[in-house]
């Protein structure tokens, strides 16, 4: 099993930054694809960024030149630093996690963290 915890959410204003982060924890396996996913009030979960585990990124057209992905493989940690945070930034957001044991891939989900943006 594994369990994935996110932190560093919050209230912020208009323009101003945060740092969310992401620990997997469990034991035996190794994490191909991390990733940061959003979901708004009323609207659909969707995609904000992910990291391969060799390091290859990939943005939402919304988050590019704002949000930095990146990931820590010794601590099985992701991270995602947003600037310039707007107001349709907030929402929760879901850290997720690609795992294998040697086989399959498996996906987990983490509980999410609330990123509120005030205007």
């Amino acid at each position: 099993q594994v369990q994935v915890v996110e932190s560093g959410g919050g209230l912020v204003q208009a323009g101003g930054s945060l740092r969310l982060s992401c620990a997997a924890s469990g034991s035996g396996f190794s994490i191909n694809i991390m990733g940061w996913y959003r979901q708004a009030p009323g609207k659909q979960r969707e995609s904000v960024a992910t990291i391969t585990d060799d390091g290859r990124t990939n943005y939402a057209d919304s988050a590019k030149g704002r949000f930095t992905i990146s990931r820590d493989n010794a601590k099985n940690t992701v991270y995602l630093q947003m600037n310039s945070l707007k107001s349709e930034d907030t929402a929760v957001y879901y850290c997720n996690v690609h795992v294998t044991w040697g086989g399959p891939q498996f996906g987990y989900w983490g509980q999410g963290t609330q990123v509120t943006i005030s205007s």
